[in-house]
């Protein structure tokens, strides 16, 4: 295991969902240190040095790659639609100490990184707003927010990687509903775990000692679909799944089991997918 030190380090309080945001934090400072990474991400591997936690429970090599494996398709998605709409507008919802703002910048898009107070506060101490990124201490499940971003040009996308997971099915639908109403312009990326997959998070969340859990459960995206809450799903994808211009940084070992995975277990595979939704007017 890789040893990220540092001679000064910050102490940290989290509650039980935000000391969740340290996990795909230190995959990725892990894994932006090995020879040929899947994500490249200095400023990771730089708030981890600078954080005083211990670390060391979250390194096993399989969640490193799940985790930076599950940031990079999502970075395609975004880096597709700024390919489009350079000066376009990206939420990341529920940023946690994500930096998908430093690795996908193209200098013209609007940006906003969307989190509960208590994580702004933390995530101040490593990251500033500028005219172009501006961080917004709400949650997803306040309304306010929306008007905020439309002030900005559209179209819109937005990110919710790892966040509706952690809340009622009825939190879920009305937060999407507003976002479907609420923007002229819509597509918003975000992964959904079939009942067993939460089952098996959680029982990892027990194991490692986090008090955060999993809610919601959701067996086929296409169900948000079927809410008719303005959304229809475009794109759905499991983790063996992945976009042809990430398969160069994948081991090969890796790429024979994603590609065995695929085939012979597609069922189980599917606990768990990433998903692209747009609104009515969606880009």
């Amino acid at each position: 295991m890789v040893r990220l030190r540092s001679p000064v380090r910050q102490s940290i309080q989290l509650g039980p969902v935000q000391e969740t945001a340290l996990v795909p934090l230190y995959a990725r400072a892990l894994e932006s240190r090995r020879k040929r990474p899947i994500l490249e991400d200095a400023k990771a591997a730089e708030i981890v040095d600078s954080i005083d936690w211990d670390f060391r429970r979250f390194g096993q090599r399989r969640k490193v790659v799940g985790c930076t494996l599950r940031s990079a398709m999502f970075d395609v998605w975004v880096q597709d639609f700024l390919r489009r709409h350079p000066e376009g507008s990206v939420v990341e919802i529920g940023a946690g100490l994500n930096t998908r703002f430093e690795r996908l910048d193209n200098g013209r898009v609007h940006w906003y990184d969307l989190e509960l107070p208590e994580m702004v506060e933390l995530r101040r101490k490593f990251f500033c707003d500028s005219e172009r990124r501006i961080t917004l201490a709400a949650s997803v499940l306040d309304p306010d927010w929306i008007e905020t971003v439309r002030r900005s040009r559209g179209p819109y996308f937005l990110v919710a990687e790892t966040v509706f997971a952690y809340l009622e099915e009825a939190q879920v639908k009305a937060a999407l509903g507003r976002i479907a109403s609420g923007f002229p312009e819509v597509t918003i990326a975000l992964d959904t775990l079939g009942r067993r997959a939460v089952d098996i998070g959680n029982r990892g969340f027990a194991r490692q000692k986090m008090a955060a859990r999993f809610t919601w459960a959701c067996e086929d995206p296409i169900a948000i679909q079927h809410w008719n809450i303005g959304l229809r799903l475009v794109e759905s994808r499991t983790v063996a799944d992945v976009p042809e211009c990430l398969w160069p940084r994948l081991s090969l070992p890796l790429r024979a089991n994603l590609r065995l995975f695929g085939r012979f277990f597609p069922k189980q595979m599917k606990m768990y997918q990433l998903n692209v939704f747009a609104g009515r007017w969606g880009c």
